[in-house]
């Protein structure tokens, strides 16, 4: 072969690689999808979502997580149930892409928090309010009177909002201590939080949360002591910080109150007209000594026989001989309202139906209803406007009038009307 013809041979064989090349990655090309050539979106919701997310101090990685997911998959199916025909929202099915959607969320959610931090103390959220919402009716209970207590309890925080808001500014922005949860008491069951206003229907209360715990099968079977002085229940406060502030997100909280004039002459009836082995050795004899004149020796040796402007004076003293008591203490340091987001605010004025209109929302057992019965010293009277005036006709106007500016804010928050004409 002359060298001639073995240099066109090797051309011919380079331009058939050549040739062979080409065909192949043309080949490839027409296999491929274009749409995966195509740029893509990221996974995850298709339209720019932000639920709105309870603002809480829980820490990065905690167990806020779960509630801040199942509220974004909820306003999710909202939207999609509302979206015009031909618009639809899609989650992504892959498990790593819905962590990566919660982790691009997280930094949003820091970003608004510091953004609360700016707000007006009025427009600022509460740092505890609960993920769940009160909508369940009871059977047949879809008429006016459901409705009506719906729209009461939308009154009654709004209310106390605007009262917070007008006097507590800076509530809002401080952070719920052990002390704030002092007097919430928790059952796990229904995931409630019960803060106790004594002289407010708290003894038959926690009758009620024992029956829900499944520690009783009826409040008629417990006994006083088993409600004041047994470890049955749960405070808040015995919970660490991440317990706290998870149950106060995600339980439903509620608190009862009562006309601050007629809960103090209930406390003043209970505390000092009965033999008391407690309230009168430590208060009574510290107030006969202070605020009785010639007090015989039998009174300051035992306590007893304290009168109602006695105990009035004690009250309003700043600088009373013994400290405050829960009995007479305001509902707004009991409760912290002003920080804590309560979910149901029920009256002892309108025990019965409020009480029972709660059990229903959260699911109580049927059968369970608030009990009636007088706790102690069943055979008197309970405490009502009328007997209340006869107590505060002992006080002068002057009295009258400062005793009212002692409860002011309970007047204020819970809408209460001053209980007489001459006070401004």
């Amino acid at each position: 072969m002359s060298p001639r013809a073995g240099t066109m041979r090797l051309a011919c064989m380079f331009s058939s690689i050549l040739l062979f090349g080409a065909a192949g990655l043309l080949l490839f090309i027409s296999l491929q999808d274009p749409t995966e050539l195509a740029p893509h979106p990221a996974p995850g919701i298709k339209f720019s979502i932000r639920p709105q997310q309870p603002h809480n101090d829980f820490p990065p990685g905690s167990s806020q997580d779960g509630p801040f997911k199942a509220a974004t998959e909820r306003v999710t199916r909202d939207l999609s149930s509302r979206a015009p025909r031909g618009l639809s929202l899609r989650m992504s099915q892959d498990p790593q892409a819905q962590l990566n959607v919660g982790a691009r969320l997280r930094p949003r959610q820091r970003r608004r928090r510091l953004l609360i931090k700016k707000m007006p103390a009025a427009a600022a959220l509460p740092a505890n309010s609960s993920a769940r919402t009160l909508v369940r009716p009871a059977p047949g209970a879809l008429d006016g009177r459901w409705a009506s207590l719906r729209e009461t309890q939308r009154e009654r925080k709004r209310v106390m909002r605007e009262a917070c808001a007008k006097y507590r500014a800076s509530s809002s922005r401080r952070a719920v201590t052990p002390r704030h949860v002092s007097r919430i008491f928790v059952e796990d069951r229904h995931r409630v939080l019960y803060c106790e206003v004594p002289k407010a229907g708290c003894s038959n209360w926690k009758r009620v949360l024992m029956v829900l715990a499944g520690l009783a099968s009826s409040t008629a079977d417990i006994q006083h002591d088993a409600v004041h002085y047994g470890s049955a229940l749960k405070r808040l406060d015995t919970f660490d910080r991440q317990g706290i502030l998870h149950r106060l997100s995600t339980y439903t909280k509620m608190l009862f109150v009562r006309e601050p004039f007629e809960r103090l002459v209930s406390a003043f009836r209970d505390k000092f007209e009965h033999p008391n082995s407690y309230y009168h050795p430590v208060f009574g004899k510290a107030i006969l000594a202070r605020y009785r004149a010639n007090a015989s020796r039998e009174a300051l040796r035992t306590g007893s026989g304290v009168r109602f402007p006695e105990f009035v004076q004690y009250l309003l003293d700043v600088h009373r001989p013994v400290g405050m008591d829960i009995h007479w203490d305001h509902v707004s340091r009991l409760c912290s309202p002003c920080l804590i987001d309560y979910d149901f605010v029920g009256k002892f004025e309108s025990m019965e139906d409020d009480a029972n209109f709660f059990l229903s929302l959260i699911h109580a057992p049927r059968n369970l209803t608030f009990p009636r019965f007088k706790d102690r010293h069943s055979e008197e009277a309970r405490t009502t406007a009328r007997i209340t005036h006869q107590y505060f006709a002992q006080l002068s106007t002057l009295q009258r009038q400062r005793t009212y500016d002692f409860y002011y804010m309970d007047y204020l928050m819970f809408n209460y009307s001053k209980p007489f004409a001459d006070l401004y």
